[in-house]
């Protein structure tokens, strides 16, 4: 007994440690994050730095405002997800309650196999594919557009929205299912106003986890949007997102440079963006109804 006791408390403490150093390494980041970035702000203002309208960050004076970032990535992330929410929650509805046997298995097995694909594959198959076929669909000089990177990041968010989506189907009770058919209400009645609501929690949870996937992201955004550092006004136009600038510009940057700091600063509002998606997401998938 001394020894089983002896494990239990082992592995207790060994949990904890692992606990607590994850959120050690998170909050480490956060700092390190900060003490590079917020050196710009001794020369920019906030104001400026998130309102300005010029991300030109060589010329003379440079000039560091990260509106056009934060709109395009905001507008690549809103068509994502209306792309991606609806065909995911449809596409988690047919896998929980209408596949079944074998077909079930496989649909399941294919998701998880599509989330795994490597992000620059994703990339090259828009360049490749995708782009072509959205120049000649508008007519447009180049096809390298936020309409791209939304319908990348879509195929891209999804498998995460489907098999979240899906647990959170199969987590609501028999009884549901069986009380509104026996109610008299129809399968599709009986997903749309028995399921769906029940698994609300989870559902949103799910979006809010597909779009932290999609705002983060840098090597498939940054090879289909064109990477255009300007104002977007319509999803058929080259954008640049956040995240496509750092990872474009870090190599290029001089250490301790003021446009070593904004690119830093730039990684301070994606964390914090990220970091609020997924509390919400945690919240939501948390909450006790």
């Amino acid at each position: 007994m001394a020894w089983q006791r002896w494990r239990e408390r082992a592995i207790e403490s060994a949990i904890r440690l692992c606990g607590i150093s994850s959120i050690a390494i998170v909050a480490l980041i956060f700092l390190f994050l900060a003490k590079e970035g917020l050196a710009l702000f001794r020369t920019v203002s906030l104001a400026h730095f998130l309102g300005g309208h010029y991300w030109y960050p060589i010329s003379d004076p440079p000039r560091f405002g990260i509106l056009p970032l934060l709109l395009g990535s905001g507008l690549v992330t809103a068509g994502a997800v209306v792309l991606s929410v609806p065909v995911g929650i449809a596409s988690a509805l047919f896998v929980s309650e209408i596949a079944t046997g074998w077909a079930k298995d496989v649909l399941k097995t294919g998701i998880e196999l599509v989330a795994a694909i490597p992000s620059v594959v994703l990339g090259f198959i828009g360049i490749a594919v995708l782009a072509p076929a959205i120049k000649q669909a508008f007519g447009l000089p180049t096809g390298l557009t936020a309409l791209t990177g939304a319908m990348t990041l879509a195929f891209m968010a999804m498998p995460t929205i489907v098999s979240i989506t899906e647990d959170a189907l199969a987590a609501v009770p028999r009884g549901h299912r069986e009380a509104a058919l026996a109610l008299g209400a129809t399968r599709w009645q009986m997903m749309w106003r028995v399921l769906l609501p029940a698994a609300g929690s989870g559902i949103v949870a799910a979006v809010m986890l597909g779009i932290g996937r999609v705002i983060g992201e840098t090597m498939a955004v940054m090879m289909v949007t064109g990477n255009a550092a300007v104002i977007p006004h319509t999803l058929l136009r080259p954008v640049r997102t956040m995240t496509a600038t750092i990872a474009a510009e870090m190599g290029e940057t001089v250490r301790g440079s003021d446009h070593y700091a904004a690119l830093f600063a730039i990684g301070i509002v994606l964390f914090i963006i990220s970091f609020a998606i997924n509390l919400i997401a945690d919240l939501f998938l948390h909450r006790e109804r």
